[in-house]
């Protein structure tokens, strides 16, 4: 997901996609744990997706503070 993609969201949005990211990324853990997967690629595209939204979420509880 692009930055700028992230940014169009809204707060609402980028809670549940944020649960959505958490929940994929436990199943793909356990599956790496099993050694049925070798989706390192993914998993790393999802961790930086995740960090994307959390920055954005952060900027935006930033700039309310400042208000």
């Amino acid at each position: 997901m692009k930055r700028q993609e992230v940014r169009d969201l809204d707060d609402q949005d980028i809670q549940v996609k944020l649960k959505e990211i958490e929940e994929q990324l436990f199943r793909l853990h356990f599956q790496m744990s099993m050694g049925q997967m070798d989706g390192l690629k993914k998993v790393r595209q999802m961790k930086k997706d995740r960090a994307r939204m959390l920055t954005v979420r952060r900027e935006r509880q930033m700039a309310g503070e400042s208000k």
